[in-house]
């Protein structure tokens, strides 16, 4: 899967991800991959999205046709973006929206991490937006890197070195995460 992460401190704002795709057994490193980055930009910002390696192909596709209206700025509005985009993905890429009988709403099957100057935000699978205060990470090495960043977020000065603990940490103890790493980071608005 992957490990994307994201840090804020001091002013500024950072997302990390990874550079592995992975097809059940197989492993694609960044050596083979021309399009390894996980990391997409919008806007002033970036977003980085784990699951089915469609998904960023899709998420190209929409940017590029500007059928649907993104708006990154605020809990809510990334709620509306991901609302409107719902049956975009079912009607136009055949999305599978189905997982449990029992979800509340049907799922996006996307877990994405947004940076940008108003924030860090996450998108979970059935729409759920958070905003963070400190850090976050996805991905199957997520639990590692919310330990690392946790455990160095007061002794870091910037929210690159946060957010390198983080990535670093779910790469070395996932194996589906591995080097190299992207990072981006962007000025936060006051």
């Amino acid at each position: 899967m992957s490990t994307i992460v994201v840090a804020k401190k001091n002013g500024k704002a950072c997302i990390a991800a990874d550079s592995l795709t992975t097809f059940g057994d197989l492993r694609m490193s960044a050596e083979f991959d021309v399009a390894h980055d996980k990391i997409q930009s919008y806007g002033d910002g970036y977003f980085g999205i784990v699951g089915s390696a469609a998904h960023a192909l899709v998420m190209d596709s929409i940017i590029k046709n500007k059928k649907v209206k993104i708006n990154f700025s605020c809990r809510m509005e990334i709620f509306e973006t991901f609302r409107q985009l719902h049956p975009v993905l079912k009607d136009k890429y055949f999305l599978n929206a189905k997982d449990e009988d029992d979800d509340p709403y049907e799922a996006t099957h996307i877990d994405a991490l947004i940076c940008n100057p108003d924030g860090i935000f996450g998108v979970h699978s059935l729409r759920e937006v958070s905003e963070y205060k400190k850090f976050w990470a996805i991905g199957s090495g997520s639990e590692y890197a919310l330990g690392a960043m946790h455990a160095v977020y007061e002794s870091c000065d910037t929210a690159e070195a946060i957010a390198r603990a983080g990535v670093e940490a779910g790469a070395e103890f996932n194996n589906a995460s591995a080097a190299p790493f992207t990072f981006y980071t962007v000025d936060l608005k006051d």
